[in-house]
This record gives C-alpha cells, structure tokens and sequence, in this order.
C-alpha cells in the first residue's frame, strides 16, 4: 500500500470540515497524532498505516482542527483535549463508527483519554505513545515543550525554529526526511493556522491536568508506549500513568523519543497489532 495515494475524506462536524484517511478493513481504529507545528494525522503515521491495516482494522487517520488539512478552530472548552475530544466524538458520529480503538500520540493521546473518560461506552482499546495530561515528575515544562509552544512566538516560524523542535521529537535525528520537514513546514504555516495557532498560549491549566482525572474508572485495556530519552514528556510521567489505569501495561523502547510510531516503526506496528487485535 502507498500510504501516500490515500486520498483525503472530509465530514462536516461541528459547522466545519475534518480531513481524515482511511485504509483496510476491519474494527475501527482511529490514530491521533500530535501537537507539534505541521503535525497531521499521516505525517505522525506514514510509517504505521499499512502495517496496520494489513493486521485486519479499519485505520482512520484523522487531521484534527488546526493540523494537517482541517481548518483551524476556537477552543471553546476549559482544557485542550476536552476541545479535540468533541471533534473526534463528532467525525465518529459523521462516518458512522459507533466504538473503536484509540492510538493516540502526545496531544492525541491526551485527546483519547479525554474522550473515553467522557464517553467510554464509544472506546474499545487504547494505545497512548507519551500521551498528553499526564504528570512528569522531573522538570516540567522540558525543553522540548517550550520550543513547540514558543514556536510561532517573535519573528514567528521559519524552517530554522522547526528543526529546533524536530530535534526534540527524536533521538536519532537521521531518521528525519527532507520530506516530512517541507510537509510540516507548509502545514504550520498556513494563513489560518499562523492567525490563530492551536497551541499558542497553552500554558499551566488545570483543566489540562488529566493525572487530575478518575483514570481508574477507565477499565479499558490500554497499552502505554513511551521512549526512554524523550524530551517532551519525561518517562517518568509513564509511571504516575501506570499507577491510576488499572487495565494497563507499558513498553519502553531504549534509544527512542517522542515519535515511538516512527522511529520504532517495525516493532512499534507488530506491538500495537498484537495488542488490538487481543492476542
């Protein structure tokens, strides 16, 4: 499969429209990506789509406001993921998915816990890769976090800032295509995006603390993900994560940042498969 000639689909949701991909056939899995500048739902999982959908899902690929193709949206909730989650829950309600399973990275995966601790009768199973909302025990925010959310701050973006923010996704930074960094430098800087960037201004907020959250009332099976030098959200944030979910169990990938999905890809593809489809 060319992850690439996946043709884009669009709901209207909300008033206005979602991009998302589709691939396979099967239980619906929906991936989330993340919240970094020009991030979108096939720049974060180009390298996992086929695989998963050769392993028997429905892979729906989601652009979410403000990243990737959607057009961007006003927050109208107190917290971030509260926001995401509406539109998700509302592409699912447009495309007829009535229950599916989640793979969320970092704002995704934020965004996923959101949604089931909302709506947890919609969610089957979770895979969280670094996921938003939990609570880093080591100094916080890391530098890698401050570069995304200072990123359209002063002179704005430019390629030069992008890198600098790449470069705190990964631990090997050769893994990185030309690519991916003209795509994501397009998608950030778009006018409605660049009017109103998504994470611009997202400091400390409660409502952001999903560790705050009744977790444990979350029994859903859930694999949590997380790379042993990430720079954004600090592993041990893993481990506060563990303690609340009583469903879950975790793997750390050695010499792996905030992008397990890519740089692990292989053996991210047949864990997570694995792990869906309950074997």
């Amino acid at each position: 499969m060319d992850v690439n000639a996946l043709s884009p689909k669009s709901a209207n949701v909300r008033g206005a429209p979602i991009t998302y991909y589709e691939a396979g056939q099967g239980e619906a899995t929906i991936l989330l990506h993340g919240g970094g500048p020009g991030a979108s739902g096939l720049s974060n999982y180009r390298r996992n789509v086929a695989a998963l959908a050769d392993a028997g899902r429905r892979v729906i690929v989601v652009d979410m406001p403000g990243f990737g193709a959607s057009p961007n949206r006003a927050v109208e909730t107190p917290g971030l993921y509260d926001h995401f989650a509406q539109y998700v829950l509302g592409l699912m309600d447009e495309i007829g998915v009535e229950r599916a399973s989640f793979i969320g990275n970092s704002l995704g995966g934020g965004t996923t816990l959101s949604l089931a601790l909302e709506r947890p009768e919609r969610v089957d199973r979770m895979v969280l890769m670094g996921p938003g909302g939990s609570l880093a025990l080591s100094p916080f925010p890391t530098e890698g976090l401050i570069r995304m959310l200072t990123f359209y701050d002063g002179d704005g973006p430019s390629m030069e800032k992008l890198e600098r923010v790449i470069d705190m996704l990964v631990f090997d930074r050769s893994k990185i295509t030309p690519e991916l960094m003209k795509e994501r430098y397009e998608a950030c800087t778009r006018p409605d995006v660049m009017a109103n960037p998504p994470l611009r201004g997202r400091g400390a907020n409660p409502a952001d603390d999903l560790w705050r959250r009744p977790l444990y009332q979350l029994r859903h099976p859930i694999l949590v993900i997380w790379g042993r030098e990430d720079r954004v959200l600090p592993v041990d944030a893993a481990f506060v994560l563990m303690k609340a979910l009583p469903n879950a169990e975790m793997h750390i990938f050695p010499e792996c940042g905030h992008w397990a999905q890519w740089e692990k890809a292989d053996r991210f593809n047949g864990l997570v498969a694995t792990f869906l489809n309950g074997q």
